[in-house]
């Protein structure tokens, strides 16, 4: 369905969901940090009854996390049906309804908590990623993530920032390399970490992060493919981008406000990297209701 604020972008990234059991791990886990020995409130309720839910948004954004919310039910109770109106990744309405659930009554009112504290959150994550993705509309230049996620979401927040239409960073330590300003330290130079980069882990994806012109000369001179720029001003961006066209791709990163990075793409950067997209994060304004029979 088409949200009433209109359709996702066809050109954002398709996100990467975390597989069915990663997804069930998670949701276990919440559930039994809110649950504990059971829900005492709902024990109070006929263990028969049957009721029907809406959950519906306050305010506009971008919808992410339908596999929680579906996990979340589906654990406490399988015979919950929840009809969806809106997919993750598309733009919704003040006041819009989002799904309805139909079950039993105590599976409603226990998972409700958790199943809006992921819904909200990693649509909040959305919400905000598709603010940046916006703000560089037309331009080639890639808005990224970081490793900067609330412990314990990370795959699900990288998720989120893909439905909002940004890309993806390096998921974690283990599948790619970024070499920064203490790890060139530690190696004595540029050419020497990024030597012991190609030496340790032939065929990995290697980032170096510079902070100067000359630093970024070095990087080329000693083959770095993948260069992070840290705190650039928009000039030496530009003559950054001249020095590497052809050489290297380019990563623009460091205290990088929405109100300023259409001018940052518009150097000629390959890629923005931005931490506010998954640290500073506010959860979208949602509720679920009952709804009498």
């Amino acid at each position: 369905m088409t949200s009433a604020t209109g359709p996702a972008p066809t050109n954002i990234p398709r996100p990467r969901l975390p597989p069915p059991e990663a997804i069930e791990r998670e949701v276990r886990d919440a559930l039994t940090e809110d649950l504990g020995e059971g829900d005492l409130t709902a024990a109070l309720l006929p263990e028969t009854r049957q009721a029907r839910g809406q959950v519906i948004t306050r305010e506009p954004g971008v919808l992410c996390g339908r596999p929680w919310l579906d996990g979340v039910f589906h654990l406490l109770d399988p015979g919950i049906r929840i009809h969806w109106e809106v997919a993750d990744g598309e733009r919704i309405a003040a006041g819009e309804r989002l799904c309805t659930l139909t079950g039993g009554i105590r599976g409603l009112l226990t998972g409700e908590r958790t199943a809006l504290n992921y819904l909200q959150t990693l649509s909040g994550t959305a919400s905000l990623a598709r603010r940046y993705a916006d703000a560089v509309a037309g331009l080639p230049t890639r808005i990224l993530d970081t490793r900067k996620t609330i412990p314990g979401l990370r795959l699900q927040q990288k998720y989120a920032t893909a439905c909002g239409g940004c890309h993806n960073h390096r998921f974690g330590l283990y599948d790619a390399i970024l070499i920064k300003e203490n790890h060139i330290l530690a190696a004595g130079s540029i050419p020497a970490a990024l030597a012991a980069a190609a030496a340790t882990a032939p065929g990995v994806p290697v980032e170096i992060e510079v902070e100067s012109l000359d630093e970024l000369g070095q990087a080329l001179d000693a083959g770095a493919r993948h260069v992070l720029l840290d705190n650039f001003p928009l000039d030496l961006l530009r003559e950054a981008v001249g020095l590497a066209a052809g050489r290297a791709r380019l990563e623009a990163s460091g205290g990088i406000r929405l109100e300023g990075i259409r001018a940052i793409a518009e150097t000629g950067v390959d890629d923005i990297s931005v931490g506010a997209l998954t640290k500073h994060v506010r959860a979208l304004d949602l509720s679920m209701r009952l709804v009498a029979e």
